[in-house]
């Protein structure tokens, strides 16, 4: 049986090279969406792309069929901030800005991963929002050390959004209702974690924990509802929004990345 720190899964050294494995099957498939993403090509697409990969390196899709969920990525465009819906109706043009979350199963354990790439020539406000989400997320990462806390990740994304966005000139919105989770043999695992708050709280961070860390920052308002297909989640006001997230090990070296890519 898998240890547990207050209802958090710990994993041992050999587990979480188990789960960088199907870590490195979510960013191959990643990679190979992110290649094929243009004005013109449908989620669908996309989506069929990163299914093929993910089922030829011998793992499963964690999305397809979880809660009834039809596709193998989510493909989040524009003002869409997570689930989105593969469609074949839904083509990117010129401009779009296409958040893709992709998770696989490799041998019962789950890496999960979200990018947020510009379709063709992007605006500055656009590309300014997904290095802003990309940098908040990089800064949850460096907390995730063990001796800490867990609301010293949700912090420490909180602080760098504020440092990026003074910087940036633009006020960001931190979606409010979703954040980063616990992972391993499920995709979605206790804690919850938000992507801000007061640091020194929580349960103490220990070294075999796995977290998926993945703030969603929005260029207006914090606020977000569904819409009508059960999955679908997008901004209150229809400004845009970016996605970022990594599967994450916490070690006593550090941070592991169990999502990054291979490295040559």
């Amino acid at each position: 049986m898998l240890k547990r720190s207050r209802g958090i899964q710990l994993k041992s050294r050999g587990e979480l090279e188990a789960m960088r494995a199907a870590g490195l099957v979510v960013a191959g498939a990643l990679a190979a969406v992110r290649s094929a993403v243009r004005p013109g090509a449908s989620t669908a697409e996309l989506d069929e792309i990163a299914e093929t990969h993910i089922r030829e390196a011998g793992a499963v899709p964690s999305f397809k069929g979880y809660h009834g969920f039809p596709g193998s990525i989510c493909a989040s465009v524009n003002e869409q901030v997570v689930h989105g819906i593969p469609a074949s109706t839904q083509v990117l043009a010129e401009g779009d800005l296409i958040s893709v979350d992709c998770g696989a199963i490799l041998e019962g354990w789950h890496g999960d991963s979200a990018v947020t790439v510009p379709v063709g020539q992007a605006s500055e406000a656009d590309l300014r929002l997904s290095e802003a989400t990309r940098l908040s997320m990089l800064a949850g990462i460096d907390a995730c050390r063990p001796g800490k806390r867990l609301s010293d990740i949700s912090h420490a994304i909180e602080l760098e959004t504020l440092r990026v966005q003074e910087e940036h000139g633009v006020e960001y919105g931190i979606v409010a209702n979703f954040g980063g989770h616990g992972i391993g043999t499920e995709m979605h695992m206790e804690p919850f974690i938000p992507n801000f708050g007061r640091p020194g709280r929580g349960p103490k961070l220990r070294e075999g924990m796995a977290l998926a860390i993945e703030p969603m920052l929005t260029l207006g308002t914090d606020d977000t509802r569904e819409l009508s297909d059960g999955w679908t989640v997008v901004t209150a006001d229809g400004t845009r929004a970016a996605h970022w997230e990594h599967t994450v090990a916490l070690t006593s070296d550090g941070p592991w990345v169990l999502t990054a890519p291979a490295e040559d």
